[in-house]
């Protein structure tokens, strides 16, 4: 072996050994924050089964899976190991955010989390984070815990209801893209040119979608008769399988000769009501109950909650039905998209995932001198998860075309779905070919969540 040969074989050698030897050295060796010195920790081992890379991946891990029961908001940090420790953040920092700010780190660094009440009793029912994987990978995170009362969460999700041109009006969104009920049971899309956070703008100051300032985005999406970014349908005309019943579109509506996309009085019709569940900072929840749905062919009453996550240009829905009485057998839950209107440049249909876009016009309603705009694409999709067996179905509403799964009811009266949106004057996806690879991907991970394996505590 010559000279050349021997010097690169020890070298690869050395850092092979730095190498590992750094990993265990930040694997096992007790994270620490200025005075923070914690005694206590769990560790998480979290597990990619996917061969491709998942970043900002949601992980929510619920309470009764953990081996403590009585942890408030401060006695929980979340650290990664392997991530570079922040430094002390100095004089002039400290001074300007004050005994919250995070002081420097050792031994891996700080990731942002929420402990979040879902069902209001006072006591957080899931931890959540997001992470990132390469592909196939295991790696081992861990809750440290003890008081530790430092670390400004940055908001890249919002959730609120605001009195919207004079009527109830919930928003969600992370900074790519927001999602709102204007039709109560049909989702409208908020596109963003930059990432930001608006609705709270919107429903504060009352803004018109479409008359915003040009760096807010705008809206994306005209619903109107239509499913627009994603509804629930029943399929339960069993004369008619290839139509549907709505909470919106009711005999009680037809009966009073309403025209508007609206139902009628709130005791003779359909009635909703909203809730924040979560407001940020990594994810935000709304809810929608749906009441007294009378569709002729029966009576339900149902739960959907709606989910932004941080950095994802989709929103999850978990469906709960609360009264369930169709007249017909045979009858079939569902959910839809609309048809991209004009010319369908992109349709992508496969098993539980459709995707509809195309160049469009975008029109302003209430300005009828505004110039329209046209885009290179806005885009919509929706998955359904493979356990629930959707079939694919085209249904019509008026003179609008929609893309809606039907569902086979389950025991629990439970499903879930995920609505996807894009467009090309927004951030991160400026093709509609970007797009629909991402929302594959996104497929692929919905059915896959990361595999978490929660530890017992250790003691320093």
């Amino acid at each position: 072996m010559n000279q050349t040969k021997v010097f690169l074989y020890f070298s690869f050698t050395i850092l092979l050994f730095l190498s590992q030897v750094t990993i265990g050295f930040s694997q096992n060796n007790w994270y620490t924050q200025g005075n923070f010195s914690p005694a206590k920790r769990i560790a998480l081992t979290l597990t990619n089964t996917l061969d491709f890379e998942r970043k900002d991946v949601p992980v929510a891990i619920k309470r009764n899976e953990f081996a403590f029961s009585d942890y408030q908001d401060f006695e929980i940090t979340i650290v990664d190991p392997m991530l570079e420790p922040r430094p002390d953040p100095g004089i002039k920092q400290q001074g300007n955010f004050g005994v919250h700010e995070i002081r420097g780190e050792h031994y891996g660094r700080m990731i942002f989390h929420q402990l979040d009440d879902l069902d209001k009793d006072g006591i957080w029912d899931e931890l959540f984070f997001i992470t990132n994987m390469k592909p196939k990978e295991t790696k081992t995170i861990y809750i440290y815990i003890g008081y530790n009362n430092r670390g400004w969460n940055p908001y890249t999700t919002a959730a609120t209801i605001g009195s919207y041109v004079r009527h109830l009006v919930p928003f969600w969104e992370n900074e790519y893209v927001g999602w709102k009920l204007w039709y109560p049971a049909d989702c409208d899309v908020y596109g963003k040119r930059k990432p930001q956070l608006i609705t709270s703008k919107l429903s504060l100051d009352n803004l018109d979608g479409y008359g915003v300032p040009h760096d807010m985005g705008s809206d994306i999406m005209g619903v109107g008769v239509s499913l627009g970014g994603g509804g629930v349908v029943m399929f339960d005309d069993t004369n008619k399988p290839d139509t549907v019943s709505r909470p919106r579109f009711t005999p009680a509506r037809k009966k009073a000769g309403v025209k508007t996309p609206f139902n009628v009085g709130q005791l003779s019709d359909t009635r909703y009501s909203f809730d924040v569940v979560v407001n940020g900072p990594i994810r935000s929840i709304v809810k929608v109950r749906t009441f007294n749905w009378n569709s002729g062919n029966g009576f339900y009453e149902l739960e959907q909650t709606y989910t932004a996550y941080t950095r994802q240009n989709y929103s999850t829905c978990q469906v709960k039905f609360t009264t369930f009485q169709p007249k017909n057998k045979n009858v079939f839950f569902g959910c839809g998209i609309k048809k991209h209107p004009g010319i369908e440049a992109t349709l992508y249909k496969k098993d539980n995932i459709v995707l509809s876009g195309g160049p469009e016009e975008i029109v302003n309603p209430d300005d009828p001198t505004n110039k329209n705009q046209i885009v290179d694409y806005i885009s919509t999709a929706l998955v359904v998860k493979k356990q629930y067996q959707p079939q694919l179905q085209v249904v019509r509403s008026d003179t609008t075309n929609n893309y809606a799964f039907k569902i086979k009811p389950t025991k629990d009266l439970k499903f879930e779905y995920l609505i996807g949106a894009a467009w090309s004057e927004g951030p991160p996806f400026k093709t509609n070919a970007d797009f629909k690879d991402y929302m594959v991907k996104t497929e692929e991970e919905y059915e896959n969540p990361l595999q978490v394996k929660v530890g017992e505590i250790e003691k320093k």
